[in-house]
């Protein structure tokens, strides 16, 4: 029987800040830099999904495309999109939004749900610009 990933991608745009409330603003500015900003900032996030399974004889695959595509608009852009990840997203309450942060929170919420489908969860990408991204498998 024979293993075998597949990955689908999709966008979603967010605003969001860094600030920790027990520091004073220079010392907020000095660690975020520009993400501190007093009037936030947003990003156009790409995520990766990649799923593994084994494939069935009678299909061909092991989830179909469009179950994998439901799952992430479900429980991804439509949470995600265009809303303001600090302020919209009970999931990162009390939470940095970092992309570190976030490519965890995704996780968490796909991924009982890929397993109902009989395959595993083996990674989200989440780019937060074309050159930055944070890549997260489940618990090291």
């Amino acid at each position: 029987m024979k293993q075998v990933s597949i990955t689908r991608r999709a966008r979603f745009n967010a605003a969001h800040k860094l600030w920790n409330e027990e520091w004073d603003e220079a010392k907020n500015f000095e660690v975020f830099g520009k993400c501190a900003h007093p009037n936030w900032h947003g990003h156009n996030y790409e995520v990766h999904v990649t799923v593994r399974g084994i494939i069935d004889e009678a299909t061909g695959y092991f989830i179909n495309f469009t179950d994998l595509k439901a799952i992430i608009n479900e429980y991804v852009e439509e949470p995600l999109d265009h809303r303001n990840l600090n302020m919209d997203v009970p999931w990162l309450k009390g939470k940095q939004t970092s992309v570190e942060n976030l490519v965890i929170g995704i996780w968490e919420q796909i991924e009982p749900i890929i397993a109902t489908h009989g395959c595993t969860l083996e990674r989200i990408r989440l780019y937060e610009t074309e050159n930055n991204y944070a890549d997260y498998s489940g618990e090291s």
